[in-house]
């Protein structure tokens, strides 16, 4: 296709349509995305180049809902412990309909090479980046809720131009991050189905296609589970993984904790502390509980800006405090732009009921131990779910090639502490290249 006719195509898709994709384009009807019936002579397994244009008409009724938002009472305690303070979302609201531009995270998406493939009958969106460095060692990297592609866009220039962060040429990799299914810019699924098991199989599928024989995957969150069950698939080509959410609970602590037990005597230190921190993750899942077994309840969700921004940000105690402290005016890792990216990134997608019935489908324990064999690496950051002990780790990854127990930086690492987490891939992979 010509340049011109290629100019012509993407107006004419920007300026009628919402999120383009080579020539094939996802309308926005009633807030949801509908693509249109495909050309039976296009191949869908093709690679396909993926342009976003929100119409204008789409942030202004965003607007309109946020301001229209009816709120409830003040909670009851001086603290976080009831949830989402109204406090906090008082102020993420009027940013968000008063000064916050989506245009902006539009404009740097636009800006990376962004691509869409069919596998197993599900359209799968994802960021591709090569480096300019020869030999970049390729690496899959997978989000996770209440996260997206955007809480990992931080690291996606350090990781492939690595001589322009303090690093070697020795260190590039080539970087690969898809969209779950169900979140962001990849298709929803419509049938049952879609759990951690097939995803892991559909990224192994996703860099085949690539041309990728030798690469390493990473994950957080959902995508920590995710890259284990890679490493049990075994798929060929798979050298080595890397976690910053490992799966090393003992079984039996586990059935303690999740029993009401508590902590058991003739744990170490670091292992005490894990235990209480797992202690107090395990008693607050209410999110996850009701993800994972009424999904499709959550319809306010899908209703609410400021409903669906009260629930996600309530991940987890830190990382909740973290938050909002950043619309305090308190910039610690995470700024007001960076929340608001991934949850408009949601609102615009229609997305908080699909991505919310992975849990659903999941038949995982998330933190325990899931048998992985091949050679991995962990990085245990203090503030995520819980800090991984070295003791438990040694025994979840029996080849363990790289540990380190950070100082700083919790369960959105690489959004939260970029510089950190990309020198903990350069230092755990190097021993694969």
């Amino acid at each position: 296709m010509s340049r011109k006719s290629w100019s012509r195509l993407a107006l004419i898709a920007a300026l009628s349509l919402g999120l383009t994709a080579c020539g094939t384009y996802a309308k926005a009807v009633g807030g949801q995305l509908q693509a249109p019936p495909q050309d039976l002579n296009t191949d869908k397994t093709a690679i396909r180049p993926f342009h976003v244009h929100v119409p204008e008409a789409e942030l202004t009724e965003l607007r309109r809902r946020i301001k229209d938002t009816r709120w409830p009472d003040k909670e009851t305690v001086s603290d976080q412990s009831q949830g989402t303070q109204l406090a906090t979302m008082r102020k993420l609201t009027d940013y968000w309909a008063n000064d916050y531009d989506w245009r902006k995270i539009e404009a740097k998406l636009n800006a990376l090479p962004m691509f869409v493939t069919e596998i197993d009958g599900l359209d799968i969106h994802f960021i591709h980046v090569r480096s300019k460095h020869k030999d970049a060692l390729p690496i899959i990297i997978t989000h996770g809720w209440p996260g997206s592609i955007i809480e990992l866009l931080k690291i996606i220039d350090p990781l492939t131009n690595p001589t322009a962060y303090g690093g070697k040429a020795s260190d590039a990799f080539d970087v690969v991050i898809p969209s779950m299914p169900g979140y962001g810019f990849s298709g929803k699924p419509a049938t049952t189905g879609w759990g951690p098991d097939r995803i892991a199989r559909a990224w192994t599928e996703l860099m085949q296609r690539l041309g990728y024989t030798k690469y390493v995957a990473q994950g957080g969150d959902w995508g920590a589970l995710i890259t284990d069950l890679m490493a049990i698939q075994k798929p060929k080509g798979l050298i080595g993984i890397h976690s910053n959410m490992p799966g090393t609970v003992p079984s039996d602590l586990h059935k303690a904790l999740i029993a009401g037990n508590g902590c058991p005597t003739g744990l170490s230190a670091d292992e005490k502390r894990a235990c209480e921190q797992l202690d107090f993750v395990y008693k607050h899942l209410a999110y996850a509980q009701m993800m994972g077994t009424r999904p499709q309840t959550l319809t306010g969700l899908a209703d609410s800006p400021a409903g669906l921004a009260a629930f996600m940000i309530d991940h987890d105690a830190k990382s909740l405090e973290l938050i909002s402290k950043a619309f305090d005016g308190q910039t610690v890792g995470l700024s007001r732009d960076d929340v608001l990216d991934n949850i408009t990134l949601y609102w615009l997608t229609n997305t908080p009921i699909s991505s919310a019935r992975l849990y659903w489908e999941s038949k995982y324990p998330f933190l325990t131990v899931k048998g992985v064999s091949i050679p991995a690496a962990v990085s245990a950051f203090p503030d995520e779910l819980y800090q991984a002990p070295k003791s438990w780790t040694e025994r979840a990854y029996p080849n363990l090639i790289y540990y380190n127990r950070l100082d700083k930086g919790g369960h959105f690492a690489a959004w939260e502490q970029p510089e950190l987490f990309v020198d903990e891939l350069r230092k755990a992979f190097k021993p694969l290249r």
